[in-house]
């Protein structure tokens, strides 16, 4: 509001501060429903271009009850105006959002986040979970605490929205596919790599860019072993003439 009223007048900040206050205190706010002057003092200000009419009974009370009552009744009022703003907001935000419960006991993956693991982030190519892990003390419905091993230096209570919750043999069979090829199982491709195609021995995490980076490396090896069996059989084809030659 103050950046707007001085626009490129940035020396007249100090004296527009008093006009700057009385527009903020006395403009009605979307989740009271009622102006903060008006929260406080039971009556809304007036404007300098307002018409000034006689004082009304919603603005002075001579009965000093009557003006409790009055307050009273404001501040429940803005209360509850408050409560179904938060309502609206909360609504909003667990919108598609799938209620977890977790219990002590259970097993879970645990989120790295940079910001808590730096030195297990320090790469994009490090894995982004760790576990499982094992949940000791259930705090709330949002907070958990692990039993973490000593070398993490990390509090052992998180969010639960860094942890997923371990499902046994649906996650096994979820490890159990390739990267190479999302759905397809480990099975179906072992029969491609024969005795004659070199291995490819892979180190860290495997990631999807680490995925094409072996599968271009398998295929340069499959392409290399190809080209030398080519060689090897023109050069018995030699030998034979050469042979066949000689005895003539």
């Amino acid at each position: 509001m103050l950046r707007a009223v001085l626009k490129k007048n940035l020396k007249m900040w100090e004296e527009c501060l008093p006009h700057v206050e009385f527009a903020y205190n006395r403009v009605v706010h979307s989740t009271t429903k009622v102006s903060p002057f008006q929260v406080v003092y039971g009556f809304n200000l007036r404007a300098p271009i307002d018409l000034l009419p006689l004082p009304t009974s919603e603005r002075v009370h001579h009965d000093a009850k009557e003006r409790a009552d009055f307050i009273l009744k404001l501040h429940k009022t803005t209360k509850d105006n408050i409560e179904k703003m938060n309502e609206r907001y909360r609504d909003a935000g667990n919108k598609g959002r799938k209620q977890i419960n977790l219990e002590p006991g259970d097993l879970v993956w645990l989120h790295l986040r940079k910001d808590r693991f730096p030195d297990l982030r320090k790469s994009k190519l490090m894995p982004r979970a760790d576990g499982l892990f094992k949940i000791i003390e259930k705090i709330n419905d949002n907070a958990y605490k692990l039993e973490l091993p000593l070398e993490f230096e990390v509090s052992s209570t998180f969010n639960i929205a860094d942890l997923k919750p371990y499902l046994g043999e649906e996650d096994e069979l979820e490890s159990s596919t390739t990267p190479l090829q999302e759905g397809e199982d480990d099975e179906d491709i072992s029969p491609m790599l024969t005795s004659d195609t070199p291995s490819v021995v892979m180190h860290g995490p495997l990631t999807r860019a680490r995925a094409r980076q072996l599968n271009q490396k398998e295929r340069n090896m499959k392409a290399m072993g190809t080209s030398k069996g080519e060689e090897k059989s023109k050069g018995g084809v030699q030998v034979k003439l050469e042979a066949q030659f000689i005895s003539e």
